[in-house]
């Protein structure tokens, strides 16, 4: 500044400040961004030699400051490239960020023909004969054998055949329309004490509803004839409650049985091909058996069979009555037999129609193989190949 205190103008004679090199040509034979190529299996890029960097840094700097325009055995001058390539080379490689998962994928990588081996190709050494024969003995063994499921349940369908032909059977003698055909009946007997068929189908038909009803011993004790006395004894309602006990246990009895069958069947449906007629085949069998005993007994002595049969179900004493009482006028000893002979026969009839439609002919139990098939339901027999092919996949002591 000069003594008034402003700026000195600026004279020719003024030192110029210096301006920064900003040649950007002073390394002409270098790309822009040659550096950033990758590098080829001798350490440097593409674009540059591997020039003897190092060697040129022991040389130590020239003595003039011009560049070095010196080139290098691959005619390329040494450049920012080349300097880059040796800092890389010197400087540790990173690794990468997931080198663990590249290192197992690289690790698991297997060649292009490699195979998985087959759970098979393990086996070295064959069982001994003895160990060879034992299991071929076993699946022999599981193919003869049956399941248990299907074959307790046709036993239970043939036992509870007969026993439900028989309730129904007695369902159907105790009720109005037998009675109306036994009294109308020729050659029934006629009541000696003045009871005409009418009064018969009344009072008969009181006795009948009763067996069948939830009603109380007065439904039938408080019944009058036409003179105001008692229709029936003290005894007689007695001896009817307990023959409402047998026949209502009785009916229970064969609902129950009707609804296991019922089960027992849809089981065997599904579970056994042929299982449901080889089941009625077998209770037509035993129903039969079964009748015609008991009809051989009631031929050979009616009395005897018929006192044997109250003595089953009744005390001594409760079930004998006089002939004037009402119940023997009402029912005699001709109504008791006829309906033996009716229980029996619809029994047979029904156990022998069963017997001829489940009749094991070829052609059933061909049409039942098929059935099998189309339906790929399960028979005995492919349960038992199942038993076999469990046996099969047994492991087998072998060394691998």
């Amino acid at each position: 500044m000069d003594a008034y205190g402003s700026e000195p103008a600026v004279s020719d004679k003024s030192p110029k400040p210096q301006e920064p090199d900003t040649d950007v040509h002073e390394d002409p034979n270098e790309p822009a961004f040659d550096w950033m190529k990758p590098k080829t299996s001798s350490g440097a890029s593409p674009a540059s030699p591997a020039a003897s960097v190092g060697a040129a840094s022991k040389t130590g700097p020239t003595p003039s400051a011009t560049p070095t325009t010196a080139t290098p055995a691959h005619g390329q001058p040494e450049s920012r490239a080349d300097r880059k390539a040796a800092e890389a080379a010197d400087v540790e490689v990173e690794p990468p960020l997931f080198a663990d998962t590249v290192a197992d994928a690289s690790t698991t990588k297997r060649p292009a023909h490699y195979s998985e081996p087959l759970p098979t190709s393990a086996l070295q050494i064959r069982p001994p004969e003895d160990e060879v024969a034992r299991r071929n003995a076993e699946r022999e063994q599981a193919a003869k054998v049956k399941p248990v499921g299907p074959r307790i349940f046709q036993v239970l369908l043939a036992v509870f055949y007969p026993v439900i032909l028989l309730v129904l059977a007695v369902r159907a003698v105790t009720s109005p329309l037998f009675l109306w055909v036994e009294y109308n009946r020729p050659g029934f007997p006629g009541d000696g004490y003045g009871f005409s068929t009418d009064d018969r189908m009344t009072y008969g038909s009181y006795a009948v509803d009763y067996l069948s009803n939830w009603a109380g011993p007065r439904y039938l004790g408080g019944l009058v004839n036409q003179d105001g006395d008692k229709l029936f004894t003290d005894s007689e309602v007695s001896h009817m409650a307990d023959v409402k006990l047998v026949i209502l246990s009785s009916f229970g009895a064969g609902l129950l049985l009707i609804i296991l069958s019922i089960i027992a069947i849809l089981y065997l449906r599904k579970r056994s091909t042929g299982g449901i007629r080889r089941g009625l085949f077998a209770g037509s069998i035993v129903t039969l058996v079964i009748i015609i005993g008991l009809a051989v007994l009631a031929v050979l002595s009616w009395q005897q069979f018929f006192t044997e049969f109250h003595r089953i179900f009744f005390a001594n004493g409760t079930w004998t009555f006089s002939l004037e009482d009402t119940l023997i006028r009402l029912f005699p000893g001709q109504f008791w037999m006829d309906a033996g002979i009716v229980i029996g026969a619809l029994v047979f009839l029904a156990a022998t129609v069963t017997f001829i439609l489940t009749w094991p002919t070829k052609r059933r139990r061909g049409l039942a193989t098929a059935q099998a098939d189309d339906a790929g339901g399960e028979s005995d027999e492919s349960a038992a190949t199942d038993n076999v092919d469990s046996l099969r996949n047994e492991p087998t002591g072998v060394t691998r």
